[in-house]
């Protein structure tokens, strides 16, 4: 394969918390950015998110909940809002 080097300006906390990132899925950042840069190359698109994702585990709680929630049969139903936040003495 016929390689080459790139440099790359970011900051030092950057730098430093991904390659942290990479060792906790155990890989190095290199295999990380080379696999963004295919990605980027074969979907010609990347995308940048302000707002996080909820976690696989955060899914699982919330699914649960809701569970939870649908077989309670002593549970209050609100039409809206505005009745809920009454309710709650939040209004």
């Amino acid at each position: 394969m016929d390689e080459t080097t790139i440099v790359l300006k970011t900051s030092k906390k950057l730098r430093d918390e991904a390659k942290s990132v990479a060792k906790e899925l155990g890989v190095p950042l290199t295999t990380v950015l080379n696999g963004m840069m295919r990605q980027f190359v074969r979907e010609k698109k990347f995308s940048v998110s302000a707002s996080p994702a909820p976690t696989k585990e955060k899914i699982a709680l919330w699914e649960n909940i809701s569970a939870e929630m649908d077989r309670d049969a002593k549970r209050k139903m609100f039409g809206n809002v505005e009745d809920l936040l009454k309710d709650l003495r939040l209004r």
